[in-house]
């Protein structure tokens, strides 16, 4: 394996195993805020114990989150100082607002977590606003970072570097809004499809479990509008491709010949030495329409791109197709269930439906490693779009092979310490047990009801 390779698998499997953190930490706040309103307007015990348990799993996702990205921001520095060099004074403004997002993160989350009997209800509900609210911001600022390094703006290139820097024209890169809305959506839509689907097995073993019927509810209310708008946002953000990015549109589609008309292909397998995709479904236009809104449109090939420009075609293609067709079948699972909710269906009788939401429980976080990939691959050999080469940007230092392993092995630990972490603190100990998720959960109510006064006595 070259040094080149290592930098950048070692950079994949970073960011491969932070990112299901990171997107767990936009979305889980979300889901333990709703919770705890709920239960301040109903003192429903079932919405306590779920904001309770819920604000537990999202302090140790955002635990490991955090050593996680430390980790990638070392990375950045010694994997890669010359595009640190190069891009550092022009993206520097959105990691430095990602930081103060995180240390506001940190805070409030620490405030939420040891305050319930400590502040007011209100000021206790507005913390884990706090924590949501800054959970999304810290998302966004990095994937600002990112878009810039697809689409560069906020400089002029003088003698080969970059000059009149203008840190808030870098931010506003044209694709900032599509990826920004894109990514947001799917660390919503995934987190809540892995929520709702975990319940979702429970209710269906149990449908007389309080406590999974009542987390799959509020689970659905955040998974159905993110997984329904994800296509549409999506196919914005994709023909912001087509306009900036054409290779990569090309290698995403499998597009060799620039062409008229250009055909959708769904699936296949491309042959880029032949320029042919073996048993790929084909409508014809397709492409064109999409990427244009005009059947008719020219779509560029990778015949405009120099050979030694071209993506991998197969990894980029193939990440594609798995991320558009997880991306539909949750949106189809989320309308249905929208459809269930809306009739009022009982879920103890949507069996087939619960078990479209277990089965699609890990779907979600499959398709954001696959957009990732798309995201990633489908931009090199730059990394950043038509400026600098990822080979010019990778450190001289040798044997980075030992580091690849090395973190590889750190990162796999750290999995099986969550998974163990999240059973023993959520799992075992929690509503999932035998005991909480029945509806015994009704004791804990009558317990703490008063008792009735006693009758007055009558007169002899």
């Amino acid at each position: 394996m070259s040094d080149l390779l290592a930098a950048r698998a070692q950079m994949a499997t970073s960011l491969a195993f932070h990112i299901l953190f990171a997107v767990a930490g936009i979305a889980m706040p979300v889901l333990m805020v709703v919770a705890e309103w709920r239960w301040r307007r109903s003192g429903d015990p079932l919405d306590l114990d779920l904001a309770k348990r819920w604000s537990k799993g999202t302090a140790i996702l955002f635990a490991v989150g955090a050593v996680s990205g430390t980790v990638l921001s070392f990375e950045l520095g010694l994997l890669w100082p010359s595009f640190m060099e190069y891009a550092g004074p022009i993206i520097g403004m959105p990691f430095s607002l990602e930081g103060f997002a995180f240390f506001t993160e940190a805070i409030f989350l620490g405030i939420y977590l040891y305050g319930w009997d400590r502040i007011s209800p209100r000021a206790h509900l507005a913390s884990g606003v706090l924590v949501a609210v800054s959970g999304i911001a810290s998302g966004i600022f990095v994937v600002i970072a990112n878009a810039w390094m697809n689409a560069p703006v906020g400089f002029r290139i003088v003698n080969g570097r970059p000059a009149d820097i203008d840190p808030l024209g870098a931010m506003m890169t044209p694709a900032a809004f599509t990826q920004t809305t894109h990514m947001t959506l799917a660390a919503f839509s995934a987190t809540a499809i892995a929520v709702a689907g975990i319940h979702a097995w429970f209710v269906r073993r149990d449908p007389d479990a309080p406590f999974h019927r009542r987390a799959l509810s509020i689970a659905l209310l955040v998974a159905i509008p993110s997984s329904l708008a994800q296509p549409v946002v999506g196919h914005w953000s994709a023909q912001h491709v087509a306009r900036h990015q054409p290779a990569k549109l090309a290698a995403m589609e499998a597009h060799f010949t620039t062409a008229r008309g250009a055909p959708l292909r769904i699936g296949g397998w491309p042959d880029p030495a032949t320029g042919t995709v073996a048993g790929a479904i084909e409508i014809p236009g397709g492409l064109s329409f999409l990427a244009f809104d005009d059947p008719t449109a020219e779509v560029a090939g990778l015949d405009r791109v120099p050979r030694a420009d071209w993506p991998n075609v197969r990894i980029v293609h193939i990440a594609f197709q798995l991320m558009v067709g997880i991306g539909t079948w949750l949106a189809f699972v989320s309308l249905w269930a929208a459809w269930a909710m809306w009739r009022r269906s009982p879920w103890e009788t949507q069996r087939l439906l619960l078990l479209a939401l277990a089965g699609s429980a890990p779907l979600g976080l499959v398709a954001i490693e696959a957009g990732w990939v798309v995201t990633e691959v489908g931009r090199q050999p730059w990394i950043v779009q038509g400026l600098v080469r990822t080979a010019d940007a990778v450190t001289p230092v040798p044997g980075l092979i030992v580091p690849f392993v090395t973190f590889t092995l750190l990162y796999v630990a750290l999995g099986v310490a969550v998974v163990w972490l999240l059973y023993r603190q959520i799992v075992r100990t929690g509503p999932m047990g035998e005991f909480m998720a029945t509806r015994e959960y009704a004791a804990p109510a009558a317990a703490a009801a008063p008792a009735p006064a006693p009758a007055p006595a009558r007169p002899a």
